[in-house]
């Protein structure tokens, strides 16, 4: 049996484990949440460094990347130095093909009409596959960056400006703590919605869950939500808000949804490949043979 297991800097509320067969492989399936604590990451990385078949980094990114380049938060990096032997993924390699490849999914399968949409899209620097098909198919996009990652009242409107202002800002911001822009540990849990003018004006809201969550306003009536993963628990909340759907990217194995370090995990472990080897071609391949697509979930349907 394959073992993947996603080391969170999020809270432990969310641990969870699924046995699970995957292309007639069999897979234990963990996610565990340190709430926050470095030096705990740390250690549970080092007890599984060589003992799991790939380790995936959640509540954080070790990279944010342009369409022209990558760039690895410091803090983040040294907290996963001392893993040797296993794969470590955060998600990056698979969010910018698998998610890519939900909007080009949506469009030519007519779930979303694009053309019609008036979106939102949390912050791009982290998902730059999104944010450039988003912005080749969707004329009326606002990125949240400065927003909600810098905390500047400021949206942006195209994702060039997105690919110039991250050329500036990045270099400087991968050198701070990712705390500074991104909830960890109990700030996941809790709520602290901005912005409900610009909100008002979205029909389309995609991005990172926890951003979503943290900051929209406690109404979204007749909105659809794309993002990578959800609990129940979250589902039976959003139906509170009046939101019309969410679509998931990551596939649902018993009942939830799993972050992209997890499936990026998977998927690394069934092309046997580290990460650095593995390719566009590689992963699509194993999505086409997963038979996947993106998963609609229908909340308030008559809206």
């Amino acid at each position: 049996m394959k073992r993947v297991v996603s080391v969170s800097l999020g809270t432990s509320k969310r641990d969870k484990a699924l046995e699970t067969e995957i292309l007639g492989e069999k897979f234990l399936i963990e996610r565990r949440g340190t709430d926050g604590d470095k030096q705990k990451f740390i250690d549970l990385m080092g007890e599984l460094d060589g003992q799991v078949d790939a380790l995936g980094v959640g509540g954080a990114d070790i990279y944010v990347a342009t369409a022209k380049k990558k760039y690895s938060f410091r803090e983040i990096k040294s907290l996963i130095q001392h893993v040797k032997q296993t794969p470590v993924v955060d998600g990056s390699g698979l969010k910018h093909t698998l998610e890519r490849e939900s909007i080009n999914r949506l469009q030519k399968d007519g779930i979303v009409d694009f053309a019609q949409e008036r979106a939102l899209m949390v912050s791009a620097v982290d998902r730059y596959g999104m944010a450039q098909a988003l912005d080749q198919v969707c004329p009326d996009v606002i990125y949240g960056d400065l927003m909600f990652g810098v905390g500047l009242p400021i949206p942006i409107r195209s994702y060039s400006a997105v690919s110039f202002l991250a050329g500036i800002l990045l270099p400087i911001v991968t050198q701070c703590p990712q705390s500074w822009f991104y909830p960890t540990g109990a700030k996941q849990e809790t709520r602290s919605p901005k912005y409900p003018k610009i909100f008002a004006t979205r029909t389309f809201i995609c991005g990172d869950w926890h951003y979503i969550r943290r900051y929209i306003p406690d109404q979204i009536p007749g909105a659809t939500i794309l993002t990578q993963t959800v609990r129940s628990a979250d589902l039976e909340w959003l139906k509170t808000t009046g939101c019309r759907r969410v679509i998931t990217t990551t596939p649902v194995m018993g009942g939830e949804t799993f972050a992209t370090n997890v499936m990026e995990g998977v998927l690394i472990s069934i092309l046997g490949k580290r990460p650095e080897e593995a390719t566009t071609e590689d992963y699509l391949e194993v999505l086409a043979r997963l038979d996947w697509s993106p998963n609609v979930i229908e909340l308030n349907s008559s809206q």
